[in-house]
């Protein structure tokens, strides 16, 4: 690595002294032969001339009246947070219209802006409601200086030829170096983090060292403070995000950090393309690109860790990754994508995707099952996302066995999630977090992302002792990560397995999740082993998270109906109502249906020892009323060392309110068991139909050459070789 950097060193300075001074403005995103493209072909693409005009309205009608430029007073959703965001972008949006058009009015538009922020710039000191640890000045946090300079940049890149000497050094000395330098040298903190802040901020300053002409700017945005590689933008794509494109910090994040990560890498192709940056790593910014397209469903990213849940393919950071996606690779599916974003980046890489859509190049996009490996190297674990997909049917099963996701992580290894008919099935919180709305803790994250949503109850895997995984410690949690065992997508039976043995101290957890589309009922089926084993007897919860109203349950539930009790103290149980409890015996087990829009879900699950059921629902001890009001349901072993959870999660039947008609609302399990040895469970399904039976055989073995056998009650002999076996017959053995 240190010599791929020496490279890059070499070649910056090599090229800094040639073709790099004498370059043109605009020099970012939108070059001056893209404009020159682009205007003389424009009537070629009505898409990309739609998403102008739209601009371009925008843009007249922010400037229809003088805009504000208020002292910074608020947090972030506050009027002058909000005010000055929109002045960052109304700047960008004006000087490319001005380049796009020729028309001067809009790098006047821009030009005033400026100057009254190169007014106000010098004299502000920290912001009154500044973030503790990273204080802004035009923002609570320096962040959002960071985005807000990434878009002004392009702005004044746009408008820099129009400017007479005195303005442009008055914008320059009083504005565009002082907020470098404040971003740079005076927030070393945040400038040298290996962090989506680090990468907002080194793309910030490097994208103004391009523009100003600033070699040392670049320098440091490129390798660090220090210039020598031990951080910057290059030791951000090494430390921050997998060999596979996963980012460290979950899709939301990677959602969040590609902008500054794409358009910085953009620049530096544009000025620097001896520096190969789209091939560093193996062409890693480009696979982080389409690794966002894979790690969503119906246009939302899986909202694992500090997840606003409806953010999507249709944000911004997305228009800018997929067009510069397309002019890498030529891949006319991702224009299908791109048709659904509903808008063009105007850039030469946007008008090339607008052009090929007109052109009717589009293919249908097709979602690939996927294991994303975890960490710098690819060896801390992983995400796995099974799919299944069909004309009319799509779904997505997602094991998170990642490593922690720094400070924006949640304590949840071996956590999964499901997707099914257009919606989360089986769901994560995501954050506690009411994003930019000041009343809202001032945009900030709630207490209870702390109480709740990091907590281990609040997902979807094993919690021992009441206690959540790590004791809900950062600091211990990043030193562990999951192994993942075994992952397979072949055909219509999809296998992930992963185990963690340090998420306590005495207690390794092992979990398979299996994908059988069609094989025994007529939809989709998800099996789920969950192995915790200890040396000493525990409690063992196995929450489930999901969304849809109850509809039955295999056993009678003892609802509260006249007062609620909270079900524990800490760790997040004392946010959850119980609302009803059960009894489970040794040999039964528990099966409840529920109904999400038009489909039916049964939810089975055996412990193989007598268990507690608890209905549960979110809102306990929240006077802020600051959560959702979500529900699970919560089966509960205790007194044993070790435990295997077999449940099964069946999509069946339709629900037509329109014609009122109901089909297939009960579920095809009739019974599950497992038969657990050292190393090998054999889980057998007996379904209603016909009496069918099927078993599913697990190793724990991941060798696909290794040959098992297993005896079933001195009756039946199962033998496979790798990983898993799966077995189907039409009567009992």
């Amino acid at each position: 690595m240190l010599k791929q950097i020496s490279m890059f060193a070499v070649a910056l300075v090599t090229c800094w002294v040639g073709s790099y001074i004498e370059a043109k403005h605009p020099r970012l995103l939108l070059t001056a032969e893209d404009v020159e493209t682009i205007t003389k072909s424009i009537h070629e693409s009505p898409s990309f001339t739609q998403s102008l005009n739209e601009t371009r309205s925008r843009v007249d009608a922010y400037f229809a009246t003088p805009p504000d430029v208020p002292e910074p007073t608020d947090a972030g959703g506050g009027y002058s947070h909000e005010q000055h965001k929109s002045n960052g972008i109304a700047i960008r949006e004006a000087g490319i219209v001005f380049q796009l058009t020729g028309e001067e009015r809009y790098a006047k538009y821009a030009e005033m802006l400026f100057t009254e922020y190169a007014e106000m710039y010098p004299g502000l000191g920290e912001h009154p409601m500044k973030k503790e640890q990273t204080p802004g000045r035009l923002f609570w946090q320096n962040l959002n200086e960071s985005v807000w300079l990434v878009h002004a940049i392009q702005g004044y890149d746009a408008i820099v030829s129009t400017l007479d000497s005195a303005a442009r050094e008055f914008i320059e000395r009083r504005l565009l170096r002082r907020m470098a330098r404040f971003l740079s040298e005076e927030s070393p903190g945040t400038f040298d983090r290996i962090h989506n802040h680090g990468t907002w901020a080194v793309a910030a300053v490097g994208m103004t060292g391009y523009v100003l002409n600033d070699q040392s700017y670049i320098e440091k945005a490129l390798y660090g403070l220090k210039k020598d590689g031990s951080a910057g933008f290059l030791k951000q794509l090494d430390l921050l995000v997998s060999p596979d494109g996963f980012y460290a910090e979950g899709p939301y994040y990677q959602r969040y950090a590609l902008m500054p990560m794409v358009v910085f890498a953009k620049s530096i192709e544009n000025n620097n393309p001896e520096l190969e940056i789209f091939s560093y790593r193996d062409g890693l910014i480009l696979k982080t690109i389409l690794a966002c397209v894979e790690l969503s469903y119906g246009g939302l990213f899986f909202p694992i860790n500090d997840a606003i849940k409806d953010k999507g393919l249709d944000t911004v950071e997305l228009r800018y990754g997929m067009s510069i996606a397309y002019a890498l690779t030529g891949d006319a599916s991702l224009l299908s994508v791109m048709e659904k974003q509903r808008s063009y980046v105007l850039t030469g890489d946007g008008f090339k995707a607008a052009l090929a859509t007109d052109q009717e190049e589009t293919q249908p996009y097709v979602h690939q099952s996927v294991l994303f490996r975890d960490g710098p190297q690819g060896n801390q674990g992983g995400l796995a996302v099974l799919r299944s997909e069909s004309a009319d049917s799509q779904q997505a099963l997602v094991l998170k066995a990642t490593a922690q996701g720094l400070g924006h992580g949640h304590f949840d290894k071996l956590h999964w999630l499901f997707f099914d008919n257009g919606s989360e099935i089986v769901t994560d919180y995501g954050a506690a977090r009411f994003l930019n709305i000041e009343a809202k803790n001032g945009g900030r994250y709630l207490p209870e992302n702390l109480t709740w949503a990091k907590q281990t109850i609040a997902h979807n895997t094993v919690v021992v002792d009441g206690k959540s995984h790590f004791d809900a410690e950062l600091s211990v949690a990043e030193q562990f990560h999951p192994e993942v065992q075994y992952f397979s997508d072949d055909g219509s039976i999809q296998v992930v397995a992963a185990t963690i043995a340090n998420a306590y101290d005495d207690v390794e957890i092992n979990r398979t999740l299996v994908l059988l589309d069609s094989v025994v009922t007529d939809g989709p089926l998800v099996l789920d082993v969950l192995t915790a084993n200890g040396s000493e007897s525990h409690q063992f919860d196995l929450p489930l998270h999901f969304n849809g109203q109850v509809i039955a349950s295999n056993v009678s539930l003892e609802a509260r109906t006249e007062s609620l009790r909270p079900l524990g103290q800490e760790n997040g149980y004392q946010h959850l109502w119980l609302r009803a409890e059960a009894q489970v015996d040794q040999e039964d087990m528990f099966s409840m249906t529920w109904l999400k829009d038009d489909r039916f879900y049964t939810y089975t699950t055996q412990a193989g020892t007598p268990s507690q059921v608890f209905l549960a629902e979110l809102g306990a001890n929240d006077p802020q009323m600051n959560l959702r009001r979500e529900q699970s349901v919560i089966l509960r072993t205790n007194g044993s060392s070790r435990v295997t959870f077999v449940s099964t999660l069946e999509a069946h039947g339709e629900y037509n309110a329109a014609e009122e008609f109901t089909i297939g609302s009960e579920g095809s399990i009739k019974s599950v068991e497992v038969y657990s040895g050292d190393t090998q469970d054999m889980i057998r399904l007996e379904f209603k139909a016909n009496d069918t039976v099927a078993w599913l055989a697990l190793s724990y073995d991941s060798s696909p050459d290794q040959e098992h056998r297993i005896l079933v009650d001195q009756v039946r002999t199962f033998e496979w070789t790798g990983f898993y076996g799966w077995f189907e017959d039409t009567a009992n053995p």
